[in-house]
């Protein structure tokens, strides 16, 4: 009886040993398989990134240019900049043509205004002064003299001296006429840029079309069904 519980006893430890051993195995199966599928995982990662990484590179987008207003006025206020920054290259013999023309007539009609001026102021000294010899008058007024006149002729010819006054008036005006003309290119250039900054995509295409198409109005309870034709201008 002994000898059979102790031949049970050896009998149900080898088998718990065999159990345990079976379930080692196993153990071990699955952590070779996961490390294989880890090993196949990381491979497969690893391809990818590298197939990403042999891809080129897109081109930088491009931004469709939009001018700023504000920068715009900022940059015309020394002329010609505005229209630069709004890529409107055509407009700066414009600018710059109506800016010199304006110089230009300031210049030459300040210089003839002193020239009158001076003329006249140096007519009436002289004229004054009895003291001098016509060797001494100045040479200012006997400028606008022919050669063949005669200075003592026209010394106290009021005739004279009134177109030497209306000369000098009349060249002062022109030349601040000329200097309120330069301001107003000037402003206009400046209001130029801006309104381009504001519509540089703005749809100005000469698009004037006519459409047709056919439209029913539905019935209501004060008309019925009408049918006909719908018109429309584009422009």
């Amino acid at each position: 009886m002994i000898y059979r519980i102790l031949l049970i006893g050896i009998w149900m430890c080898l088998s718990v040993w065999s159990y345990a051993q079976d379930n080692n195995k196993e153990m071990q199966v699955i952590a070779v398989d996961s490390s294989r599928m880890e090993t196949a995982a990381d491979s497969t990662v690893r391809s990818v990134v590298q197939q990403a990484d042999s891809l080129p590179y897109p081109n930088s987008i491009e931004m469709a240019f939009k001018p700023d207003p504000k920068k715009a006025v900022l940059l015309a206020l020394v002329p010609g900049l505005g229209q630069i920054y709004n890529r409107k290259f055509w407009k700066l013999p414009i600018v710059y043509g109506g800016l010199m023309g304006c110089v230009y007539a300031i210049t030459w009609n300040n210089k003839t205004y002193q020239d009158y001026s001076q003329a006249y102021f140096d007519i009436i000294n002289d004229s004054m002064d009895t003291s001098l010899t016509p060797d001494e008058w100045h040479d200012s007024w006997q400028n606008f003299l022919s050669s063949s006149a005669n200075p003592e002729d026209y010394i106290n010819n009021d005739q004279f001296q009134q177109l030497l006054q209306r000369g000098k008036d009349r060249y002062r005006r022109y030349r601040d006429l000329s200097i309120i003309i330069m301001v107003g290119v000037y402003a206009l250039s400046i209001i130029d840029a801006y309104v381009d900054a504001q519509l540089f995509d703005f749809d100005i295409t000469p698009d004037l079309s006519m459409h047709w198409s056919p439209t029913v109005t539905p019935r209501t309870a004060y008309s019925e069904r009408m049918y006909g034709v719908n018109w429309s201008l584009k422009f």
